[in-house]
């Protein structure tokens, strides 16, 4: 059997209605996972997984407010009971909100902080808390959070987005030593996913166009296009593979880390 094959495991993907977060769900069931997706957006998440079913897998949707401990708590219980287990979490939900520093809004740092860090450190608990020796999965498993390739370079009118996602690199490494400190048989590893073309990717490009940074959305895309060495923009599909792979048994002596799928441009 491939050390890629996931059939067996039980899988959470949180903002897995549409974008890399429906990428994701997707290369997890071809791998042969069962998936929940979490989300806020019923009717979307509803209607990708009944896409996932009519393709042949098993699929979920939980109701799942990130930035909700009580909710988590929830989410993953109705994972476990629907799918009997959990072995891999995705931590995939985040927002960015575009803004030059000059113009920051305390609202628009508060709602990053809040779903992109304390959404995926409770994640992060309650997977633990479910994973772990006694709990009620127990049977260990893998986190995957996702950062972004704006963890690592400086790029203009994302700075809070940036160090959110700063911070989402320092949380996946101090959540994997902690499990092996703990015994909780649980890997934890990120990834760094560079421009796609999702709805949240264009909108970006469209926002540094606006802010007069680029002379287009066309001229914003341009530009990471030239800074990245492999010379295309990212893919779903780049980024789900890489997230099965640190899922998979190909993976098994790996956490802690960082994965970069950007093409090369935060090198």
């Amino acid at each position: 059997m491939s050390v890629f094959e996931l059939t067996g495991r039980k899988a959470l993907v949180t903002g897995g209605a549409q974008g890399l977060g429906a990428g994701m769900t997707q290369a997890l069931a071809r791998a042969g996972a069962a998936v929940a997706i979490a989300d806020i957006n019923e009717d979307r998440g509803k209607q990708t997984v009944e896409a996932l079913r009519d393709s042949g897998a098993t699929a979920e949707f939980v109701t799942l407010d990130i930035t909700d401990d009580a909710q988590w708590e929830h989410a993953v219980a109705d994972t476990v009971a629907a799918l009997d287990g959990l072995d891999i979490l995705v931590n995939n939900a985040g927002v960015e909100i575009t803004g030059l520093i000059v113009d920051l809004d305390p609202a628009a740092v508060r709602r990053m902080l809040d779903v992109n860090v304390l959404g995926t450190a409770l994640g992060i608990k309650h997977a633990f808390r479910a994973m772990r020796p006694g709990g009620a999965a127990g049977r260990g498993g893998a986190i995957v959070n996702t950062s972004s390739v704006a963890a690592t370079i400086a790029w203009p009118s994302i700075s809070i987005y940036s160090a959110t996602k700063s911070a989402v690199d320092r949380l996946t490494r101090v959540a994997a030593m902690e499990s092996g400190k703990l015994g909780y048989g649980v890997r934890v590893n990120c990834v760094y996913p560079g421009l796609v073309p999702t709805e949240m990717g264009a909108k970006l490009a469209q926002d540094v166009a606006d802010l007069g940074l680029f002379a287009s959305q066309e001229a914003a895309v341009a530009g990471v296009i030239e800074q990245t060495p492999i010379g295309r923009l990212g893919e779903v599909a780049d980024m789900a593979d890489a997230v099965v792979f640190l899922a998979s048994d190909a993976a098994r002596f790996i956490t802690g880390a960082g994965l970069p799928v950007d093409g090369g441009m935060g090198m």
